[in-house]
């Protein structure tokens, strides 16, 4: 078991009377390490490092040097990618599969990709009545605080990192207090690769107190958040009273629609990818299967079957497709998730339980699947944030759009059919952020992805990430 400190001003550092949480390994229920509960006064010592190091060396290289070490931060976390997935993966619960040839290495390849834009950071020139010469230029915002779940630890945090850096800030990177490693590596990893000191600052605690402290604390200029939307909202009030900059990822409770003409084998692999990978720990899962009536009873047999056949193992076991639930307390809300669909009369037709994977320990769940689901049910409306799929029918393309809009969450959707001028018309209808078409859960670092309505606002990834990253300045010179 490994003792953790914070990385302050390029230092590790115990937090404040050196007080610690434990890390436990959701799928062996041990503790596996300690970690600093920041203060108060530690997130004043990030800010501050952070802020001397946005107007000492940070701020004084040029774009193209800044890209050159963001790059290198890249290369540093490639050369250490087997340490890194297994950390995601012991903190975490989540397949090494998944963490080793997914996750990491997008995470990589973000640093590189916005590494790649530091220097093409433009401003524009503006026609303006009268001899003047007006023009824009896109500075960074300052100090960065990004405050990341625990789902995809390390990925998420690069989605905020990266651009930020890329802009010219400097960061405080506070990791969800369940899932910390993979944030406390990449910060020696930083280091390692010559990141000035205070330009990546890493604070690990709890949400109550860090996270609070961060959103309220003056030195801060941008909070970059990505958790469920009620902690958003407390964000937004907080952010409020300093006027921060903000941008929220928030929660989701996305539809997989299936139209009767789609590849409906394909389907089926998105059905199932869309809610069980990840355990189903995915703002934009696919929770809500959308199907048309006329195929509803042969596609869901199908769904069941393949679901059944999914079976939780060691998350550390490379032929394991499903890991461990993140923690006892999401297991424990999975579960009563489960028996509050049954008492609302879902029918169940896959899993539905814990499941025992030989040890006797760890929080694994059982894949699940509800048939005969109402879009008034409670699982049809809230996010269950685990591996539970909700089957609702639709009578036809209208009765689905509506349905697929019928919710306060607008991150992501998908549209099954081999339709061409059907798939770009529901498209255009669906209220969210990122709607895929015939797949499910595919990401690139340069196509932006955020929500609509309650899953929160600005944009990750891509180049518009940069947008909330940077502030524009009108310069006015008068030529006359």
């Amino acid at each position: 078991m490994d003792r953790k400190q914070l990385l302050i001003g390029g230092e590790w550092r115990d937090a404040e009377g050196g007080k610690t949480l434990p890390v436990i390994n959701p799928a062996t229920e041990e503790v596996i390490a300690e970690i600093g509960a920041a203060s108060k006064s530690d997130v004043d010592a990030a800010v501050a490092a952070a802020r001397a190091a946005l107007t000492g060396p940070w701020g004084k290289l040029s774009a193209r040097e800044r890209g050159r070490l963001i790059w290198r931060v890249g290369e540093k976390l490639v050369e250490q990618i087997d340490q890194v997935a297994r950390l995601e993966t012991l903190h975490n619960g989540k397949p090494i599969t998944e963490s080793r040839h997914i996750e990491i290495p997008m995470a990589a390849e973000c640093l590189q990709y916005f590494a790649g834009w530091a220097d093409k950071i433009h401003g524009e020139t503006v026609p303006v009545k009268g001899n003047a010469l007006v023009y824009t230029t896109r500075e960074p915002l300052g100090v960065v605080a990004a405050i990341v779940p625990w789902n995809f630890p390390l990925l998420l945090a690069m989605w905020k990192v990266a651009p930020a850096l890329a802009a010219g800030n400097t960061v405080i990177l506070k990791p969800a207090s369940q899932t910390p490693l993979t944030a406390l590596a990449f910060g020696q990893i930083a280091l390692e690769a010559g990141l000035p000191p205070g330009v990546l600052n890493v604070i690990t605690g709890s949400g109550a107190s860090v996270g609070q402290a961060l959103v309220e604390h003056p030195g801060i200029d941008k909070i970059a958040f990505t958790g469920d939307t009620s902690t958003g909202r407390g964000v937004m009030r907080t952010a409020a009273e300093t006027l921060k900059h903000i941008t929220l990822e928030l929660g989701g409770k996305s539809p997989n629609i299936v139209f009767p003409d789609a590849d409906l084998d394909a389907a089926l692999r998105g059905a199932t990818i869309g809610i069980f990978y990840g355990k189903g720990e995915v703002c934009a899962a696919g929770s809500r299967l959308l199907v048309d009536k006329s195929i509803k009873d042969q596609f869901l047999a199908k769904v069941a079957e393949r679901t059944k056949k999914m079976v939780p193992g060691d998350p550390l076991d490379p032929k394991t497709r499903l890991g461990a639930i993140s923690s006892k307390a999401q297991l424990e809300r999975v579960l009563n998730y489960v028996e509050i669909a049954k008492k609302e009369g879902a029918s169940l037709v896959a899993g539905g339980s814990r499941a025992d994977i030989g040890t006797g320990k760890g929080y694994f769940m059982q894949p699940t699947v509800f048939a005969d689901v109402k879009p008034d049910m409670t699982i049809a409306r809230e996010e269950i944030f685990g591996p539970v799929l909700a089957a609702i029918e639709f009578a036809d393309v209208d009765e689905a759009i509506a349905r697929a809009n019928d919710s306060m969450y607008g991150l992501a959707a998908g549209v099954w059919t081999r339709d061409v001028k059907k798939a770009h018309y529901v498209a255009s209808r669906l209220q969210a952020g990122t709607v895929w078409v015939n797949t499910y859960n595919v990401y690139d670092t340069a196509a932006s992805f955020g929500g609509y309505k309650q899953s929160g606002f600005g944009r990750e990834m891509g180049q518009h990430a940069l947008d909330y990253y940077t502030q524009l300045k009108t310069v006015w010179v008068d030529l006359g």
